[in-house]
């Protein structure tokens, strides 16, 4: 059967219906609801408090900011972001979504700036053109008996969101004031909602259908179906998807976020589907990063594949991060950004110091971007000396996005160590049960999922 076909069977099957006087009944319920929402949304991008701590986001001047930190200006960004806030204030819907898309174009028709820095650097635009400057490693590693290393990644990952959620968007030093010193414990009764984990159970549901031959496109046809809605770079990249735009482009087009922190957040997963394979970690981490992400935001995702794959071959934090540095080709901002960090790190005695210097050098950035967050995983990574509350204690001393550090740092340490390691204060809470909203799997075993990933594993191997 044709569409037309299917279109005219459904016209020819209609007869005509007895209708109400109060016909208009039917107009209000179908608009009221889409408007209604339409309007909650505009006014989250204006003001809006992330769920775990509450703190402040402004989506609309971070797309500017984004905008600018790519080497562009936005012209009348920040008056079109004046009117648009008194169009909040007085409650004027309409305004408020005119001078909205107003922000958004300025975006979208931003000019090169000549003078940034941002663009001295060489661009990554492809798998390809990363693999061939670096050389990626391929370990043998032994899957038969490794179960509980997938046990203790997933549920420290688990532990690190669940830690870090209550503590995002706040500096280090708003931290460590407020709570009186280090946080080592849960500031809060914990849980496990977390949208990090939401895209990695996206990735591996797509890798468990197809294997080897998975693609972008796999993983974002589970995005779709899967997924109510984003924030930053995944919002925008959900819209371009569900009007046909595919990746890479899904992650380009008119996506000021795509360097923000979204595709960093969920890497580990591509390196616990590839043990020591750092080389398929790396591409499995560029293609999932393309669905929302390019350049330095998709290097953001393979940095931690990378961490996170090499964490099945080596025990020592440290030694992982200093091979995986090198992996990132210094010539990219994002591989100025970590060798900054790392640098920082020799040159200081003690965690806080080393952060201090990395804090300064890139205040121009969101706390959502990839850079502050990658300079606090370096850092983590550097002065954990593979000790778990410690580790997780400087996630948290640094600030910024703490839950997807926290989480993506900690799976790599909890893969070291195994699930004997970590306190049972951080796994008391959980039990066995992982509460998402993910369409389809909204409840889960930990265990399972542990299991499932491992069987991916070793069938990719």
């Amino acid at each position: 059967m044709k569409a037309w076909e299917k279109a005219k069977e459904i016209f020819q099957s209609e007869v005509p219906q007895f209708l109400a006087d109060d016909n208009e009944i039917f107009w209000e319920e179908e608009m009221s609801g889409p408007e209604e929402a339409q309007d909650i949304l505009t006014k989250v991008h204006w003001h809006s408090q992330v769920p775990g701590s509450r703190a402040h986001e402004m989506i609309v001047n971070a797309a500017i900011q984004a905008t600018e930190n790519k080497g562009l200006i936005v012209e009348g960004g920040m008056e079109l972001l004046e009117k648009g806030l008194k169009a909040y204030d007085d409650n004027d819907m309409v305004a408020l979504h005119k001078y909205e898309q107003d922000v958004y174009n300025a975006c979208y028709a931003a000019k090169k700036d000549e003078d940034s820095p941002y663009w001295k650097q060489t661009f990554y635009d492809t798998f390809e053109d990363y693999e061939k400057a670096v050389k990626l490693p391929v370990y043998d590693v032994d899957l038969s008996d490794a179960y509980d290393r997938f046990y203790a990644g997933w549920l420290s990952q688990i532990i690190g969101g669940a830690y870090g959620t209550c503590l995002e968007g706040n500096t280090g030093r708003a931290i460590r004031e407020f709570y009186g010193g280090e946080v080592t414990k849960y500031v809060r009764k914990p849980n496990t909602y977390n949208d990090d984990i939401t895209y990695e159970l996206a990735l591996l549901l797509a890798y468990k259908e197809k294997g080897k031959d998975t693609t972008a496109y796999d993983i974002a046809r589970e995005w779709t179906a899967r997924i109510p809605s984003g924030w930053s770079a995944e919002e925008w990249a959900l819209n371009n998807l569900r009007v046909g735009i595919l990746p890479p482009e899904s992650g380009r087009f008119h996506n000021p976020f795509n360097e923000w922190i979204g595709a960093q957040m969920r890497g580990v997963i591509c390196g616990q589907l590839y043990p020591g394979n750092l080389h398929e970690a790396a591409r499995c981490a560029w293609m999932d990063a393309s669905i929302s992400h390019d350049r330095n935001g998709i290097l953001g995702e393979v940095f931690n594949a990378l961490m996170q794959s090499l964490a099945f071959v080596k025990k020592d934090t440290r030694e992982i991060l200093e091979e995986c540095i090198e992996l990132i080709p210094a010539d990219s901002e994002y591989g100025q950004v970590i060798r900054f960090a790392y640098e920082q790190c020799r040159l200081h005695d003690n965690y806080y110091d080393a952060w201090l210097p990395c804090e300064k050098k890139l205040e121009r950035y969101n706390w959502i971007h990839a850079y502050p967050n990658a300079a606090a995983e370096v850092i983590a990574m550097y002065y954990g000396e593979n000790d778990f509350v410690k580790t997780l204690s400087i996630c948290g001393g640094c600030g910024e996005d703490v839950d997807c550090n926290a989480a993506q740092i900690m799976t790599i340490l909890g893969t070291i160590l195994g699930s004997d390691s970590i306190p049972e204060y951080y796994k008391t809470p959980f039990g066995d049960e992982l509460i998402t909203y993910v369409r389809g799997i909204k409840k889960m075993s930990i265990n399972e999922m542990a299991k499932y990933t491992w069987d991916v594993a070793r069938a990719l191997k």
